[in-house]
């Protein structure tokens, strides 16, 4: 069943232009976009094959709208209003509430009548499960966790004792929220295990992606803030604290007790050490390392861009010598100060 573009238009707040009675069924590329379809240009790379699209309508940032003669949405933000005509025609479909037969529930749970939990979850004493949650096959639900209300679990999730999520949360498969941290004391050769007994406690409006793991406190929490976006395998240790609002892609590594502002976002594969803070509106680029402290809101880096191995080879033997190339630099700036002085150099 389709939709007008006058609709669309209406509860994506985008300006139409074309046809208003035009029928859309669904979202396509513009490469394979037909007449009930419609797509959309977000960068310059694809504006070349506006030319050549079928599609019904197209989105498009309001500048570039005479680029193209057919039907289109126009927006200041062409993504946010794409996201919500994908979400106004590919609706999520929510399972009949219910409990699976072969679902182990404990009776000192508290599971709402609405909520919908499928086959072999596991569900400890103690535990409380709000309205319209969506627990996926296999997930764990340790004792005295909370899920709020329309937060969803995908399957084969792990929630540890305790710890608690907020309302409208999505967690994708195979994530582990409130795993123990990774603390241990050395004794000579050995290492002992420092128990973990803070929770994991998570706002509203979370998503959390497929295998990333969040420790619990060693003895307070690691907090996640409302909105926080996570892509998939991220690890975070214990005690980590982030803002509202801030997104972390994909094979993130944060080490504990680690703050972390709102707004913030961290780019692939970057490594965050431990016991730092990292003020609101910071950006961290891809593979970037950071050691220390940022209290100044901007874009960061320090990961080495891309060189052919030949030139890598040359560089990194320079690498090796920068300490004695510094020593000799120095040695010579003092000697042409003292030439400038009128001194003797020796």
């Amino acid at each position: 069943m389709g939709i007008s573009l006058a609709e669309l238009a209406r509860r994506c707040q985008a300006e139409l232009r074309g046809d208003p009675g035009r029928i859309i069924e669904r979202v396509a590329t513009l490469e394979r976009a037909g007449p009930a379809d419609i797509a959309f240009v977000v960068d310059a790379r694809h504006r070349a094959q506006l030319s050549d699209t079928s599609a019904g309508a197209v989105i498009l940032h309001a500048r570039d709208a005479g680029l193209f003669t057919g039907n289109m949405l126009l927006s200041q933000n062409p993504r946010l209003c794409y996201a919500r005509v994908a979400a106004i025609l590919h609706p999520e479909a929510k399972p009949a509430a219910g409990i699976h037969a072969t679902a182990v529930i404990d009776p000192g749970a508290v599971v709402d009548g609405s909520a919908t939990i499928g086959a072999c979850v596991v569900i400890e004493a103690g535990a409380r499960i709000g309205t319209n949650v969506v627990i996926g096959a296999g997930s764990y639900i340790g004792s005295e966790a909370v899920l709020g209300a329309g937060t969803r679990l995908h399957p084969h999730v792990y929630v540890g004792s305790r710890c608690r999520l907020g309302m409208s949360c999505i967690v994708h498969a195979g994530a582990v929220i409130g795993s123990d941290g990774f603390g241990f004391a050395q004794e000579a050769e050995r290492w002992e295990k420092i128990p973990q007994f803070g929770r994991v406690v998570i706002g509203n409006d979370v998503e959390i992606g497929a295998n990333t793991a969040i420790d619990r406190g060693a003895i307070g929490d690691t907090l996640i803030g409302r909105g926080v976006k996570l892509d998939n395998l991220i690890h975070i240790a214990h005690n980590v604290e982030i803002g509202e609002d801030t997104a972390i892609a994909a094979c993130v590594g944060i080490a504990g007790s680690t703050r972390i502002g709102r707004r913030c976002t961290i780019a692939g594969q970057a490594g965050i050490v431990g016991h730092i803070e990292i003020t609101d509106d910071v950006h961290i680029t891809g593979a970037t390392v950071v050691s220390h402290t940022i209290r100044e809101p901007g874009t960061y880096s320090s990961g080495a861009p891309l060189e052919t191995y030949q030139s890598w080879l040359k560089n990194a033997v320079r690498m090796r010598q920068l300490d004695d190339m510094a020593r000799r630099l120095k040695k010579l700036e003092q000697k042409l100060s003292m030439f400038s002085e009128g001194g003797k150099v020796e």
